[in-house]
C-alpha cells in the first residue's frame, strides 16, 4: 500500500494547475463525505455517548462559555 500512496503523491506533483485544482475538489468533498460517514457510524454506534455526556456535565456545572 505504501508503493500506491508513492505513485498517487508523485503522480499529483506533475498535475498541470488546471488538474490539481479539480483534484483538489474532488478530494475535500471525498474527505469530508468519508469523515461524516464516520461521525454517523460513531453517532450510531455509541461510541459518543460519553464525550457527549461529559460535555453536557460540564455545561451544567458552568464549565462552558457561550461563544
Amino acid at each position: 500500500m505504501l508503493s500506491a500512496v508513492k505513485d498517487i503523491e508523485k503522480a499529483i506533483t506533475v498535475l498541470p494547475i488546471d488538474q490539481l485544482k479539480d483534484f483538489r475538489t474532488w478530494y475535500e468533498k471525498f474527505d469530508s463525505n468519508r469523515w461524516d460517514e464516520q461521525i454517523m457510524k460513531d453517532v450510531a454506534t455509541g461510541k459518543l455517548d460519553a464525550l457527549a455526556e461529559s460535555a453536557i456535565a460540564d455545561h451544567k456545572s458552568g464549565k462552558s462559555k457561550e461563544l
